[in-house]
């Protein structure tokens, strides 16, 4: 073999490596963005919590649907990119996850939040019950 094919064959493989490590990086970066989105929903339940009792009514329920609406659109956001990235790339050596388990864990927390927001605004008025006999 001549030295330039061994050249040319070590570079395919170095790309190949590249490739897996950008799909492992984009995979970790996803996880960020979900764990980024949990704790905007995080917040939003802590300040409801909090501040619920707070003058007017409406506004801790309004700051914390902000946050609630901003884990959604994170977790829209990732899915949406982590998915066009993996549709670029191919892997060699690494598994890559299915883009059907990544689109179901978005719209999931999607979902969720969204459940909270509803929650939030419609069942009693967004008021913690009174305490009462048990």
């Amino acid at each position: 073999m001549s030295e330039r094919s061994d050249r040319d064959e070590l570079a395919v493989e170095r790309t190949h490596f590249a490739e897996d490590r950008t799909v492992q990086a984009t995979e970790r970066t996803f996880a960020g963005w979900l764990r980024t989105a949990f704790a905007a929903i995080g917040v939003g339940l802590g300040f409801h919590v909090v501040f619920g009792q707070f003058e007017p009514p409406w506004l801790p329920r309004a700051i914390a649907t902000v946050f609630f609406a901003l884990g959604a659109v994170i977790a829209f956001t990732a899915e949406r990119r982590v998915c066009r990235t993996f549709e670029r790339l191919s892997t060699h050596e690494v598994d890559r996850p299915r883009i059907p388990q990544i689109r179901w864990i978005s719209w999931a927390v999607v979902l969720g939040a969204a459940t909270l927001i509803a929650g939030l605004w419609l069942l009693n008025g967004g008021q913690p019950s009174p305490p009462g006999p048990a």
